[in-house]
């Protein structure tokens, strides 16, 4: 089994191949999980958008490896724009999963974040108009 990692900027090890699991059905992603645990991965990527953090979440606790041993990752469904949103839909996915912690969690497709993009803009103008001073 490929066995790599790299290193983040917070010093934790992340394997480089992952299992991805979309188009897995939540029903069939524990089973898919144990399998691969058995074959090594210990990197577990998942998203809200997939439909299957449940069975991604069993798996992880069922698989026989210590959790603290796999690197999990989900993601904030896009339509998630503000804090408050996005803030209540990781308590959700932690709650279907199951875990005391996710190792990360990302943004899925952050694009068009308008309220988002029209701050950047502002602020960019703010800069250049700094910068010419």
């Amino acid at each position: 089994m490929y066995q790599n990692t790299l290193t983040l900027n917070n010093g934790v090890k992340i394997q480089q191949l992952g299992l991805g699991t979309w188009f897995i059905p939540d029903d069939q992603a524990a089973e898919a999980v144990k399998a691969a645990v058995a074959l090594g991965y210990r990197h577990i990527d998942t998203a809200q958008a997939y439909g299957n953090e449940r069975g991604v979440g069993d798996g992880v606790r069922t698989c026989g490896v210590p959790r603290e041993e796999l690197f999990v990752v989900s993601k904030v469904a896009a339509e998630h724009k503000t804090y408050e949103s996005a803030a209540a839909s990781i308590d959700e996915t932690l709650a279907k999963m199951g875990p005391d912690y996710l190792d990360m969690m990302i943004i899925h497709s952050p694009q068009p974040w308008t309220e988002v993009t029209l701050c950047l803009r502002a602020r960019l103008a703010s800069c250049l108009r700094c910068a010419r001073r």
